[in-house]
């Protein structure tokens, strides 16, 4: 199934063919469509084809950004021993055959994976091995989390290159070198980001005062309701305080701030999801947020001082995420249970009305990001499939 004009290049045609593979979550999703667009400011000539499922929100944020994106079978891995895992051998092969479709109908000249259940199956149909008696595809890795995946440590394993966002992620290239250290790949219109320069433009947009701070919270696509419940239980309190709120709460979730005085000077401003990221990053002061490896990328490279809230579950990565930013002092790591509408009156609100403060923590996050991080992985990409 394709989404977009994905095509053979006419006869004759010499441009790149490049296959992006990193689908699912925004994580791998934005990373993969930043690298994407600093091909194309590269050399305008390149061909950007994106892999990904109907699952993911790739069917919805790929073709937003103007990328012709090709569907294959998903293959999530099981973690526990029931009919799923005897499914997984037929369920790659698929996958497997249907990618090598697309890598041959787009003659793909090199591959770059970002991770994640769209980038394993890439990853064995690159290669010529026993399945394939097919030209083989060049392969580049980008590892964005602290933590490599299994996907990204299958690739590693047979990739040209292997680049990560941070040492000792458990991604090695073949031969055992260690990944080259790059960043994580973030679009142009956030490296870009002039946060003074739009702060006027930005507060207009979303209805907020242009003057006093504005706190920003966002739990990511689907928002955080540790997050909404805690921010949302002190609303009074931020309001009084001069603070004005813009809350994505996200699409399934509400939050209740009645208790906020709507005649006050600040204003606490609740939406269900911000398509304008950088708009609200330039409207705001600070931020409360998960510390999801590219939400850690893009507010320490618009230099946004944050309270880093991370998942509970999982193998504690989103902490390891904001360890370096907050080691430099650009933010803070909230334990989830510890974010709680106290935690904001007795902690939030006195960053927010300390402005020199703000100032140290935002020049700490700002030189904690890597601006240049999509273009280096462009000129990687390049350089492989020409090579």
């Amino acid at each position: 199934m394709t989404t977009g004009e994905s095509r053979k290049p006419e006869s004759g045609a010499s441009s790149l063919s490049v296959v992006v593979a990193g689908g699912g979550t925004a994580g791998h999703i934005e990373p993969a469509m930043a690298v994407a667009d600093a091909l194309r400011a590269l050399d305008p000539a390149i061909r950007v084809t994106a892999l990904g499922t109907q699952r993911g929100l790739e069917t919805k944020l790929v073709p937003e950004r103007g990328y012709p994106l090709e569907l294959i079978p998903p293959v999530p891995l099981p973690r526990k021993l029931t009919k799923d895992l005897l499914r997984l051998p037929g369920r790659v092969r698929a996958a497997v055959a249907r990618t090598r479709e697309v890598i041959d109908m787009v003659e793909a000249d090199v591959i770059v994976g970002f991770g994640g259940y769209v980038a394993l199956p890439a990853y064995l149909a690159a290669g010529r091995g026993l399945l394939w008696s097919r030209r083989p595809v060049p392969l580049v890795v980008h590892e964005a989390n602290v933590k490599a995946g299994i996907a990204n440590k299958i690739g590693a394993r047979r990739a040209n290159r292997v680049l990560a966002a941070v040492a000792d992620s458990g991604v090695r290239a073949r031969g055992r070198a260690d990944a080259e250290i790059v960043g994580i790949p973030v679009r142009r219109s956030i490296t870009t980001l002039d946060r003074a320069a739009l702060r006027a433009q930005a507060r207009a947009h979303f209805g907020l005062p242009a003057e006093g701070p504005v706190l920003l919270v966002t739990g990511g696509s689907q928002g955080a309701q540790r997050l909404n419940e805690a921010v949302s239980g002190a609303a009074a309190q931020l309001v009084a305080a001069g603070i004005s709120v813009l809350h994505a709460h996200g699409p399934k979730n509400a939050v209740d701030v009645s208790a906020a005085d709507p005649a006050a000077p600040a204003k606490y401003v609740a939406v269900p999801y911000l398509s304008r990221m950088d708009l609200a990053y330039a409207a705001a002061d600070a931020t409360v947020c998960r510390s999801g490896a590219m939400t850690v990328a893009e507010v320490s490279a618009v230099g946004l001082p944050a309270f880093y809230v991370p998942l509970p579950h999982g193998n504690g990565e989103q902490e390891l995420n904001a360890r370096p930013v907050v080691a430099l002092g650009g933010g803070r790591i909230v334990p989830d249970a510890q974010m709680t509408p106290k935690y904001v009156i007795d902690e939030v609100i006195p960053l927010l009305t300390a402005p020199d403060r703000l100032a140290a923590m935002a020049a700490a996050a700002a030189g904690a990001g890597h601006r240049d991080a999509a273009d280096a992985v462009a000129r990687i990409v390049v350089e492989v499939a020409r090579s």
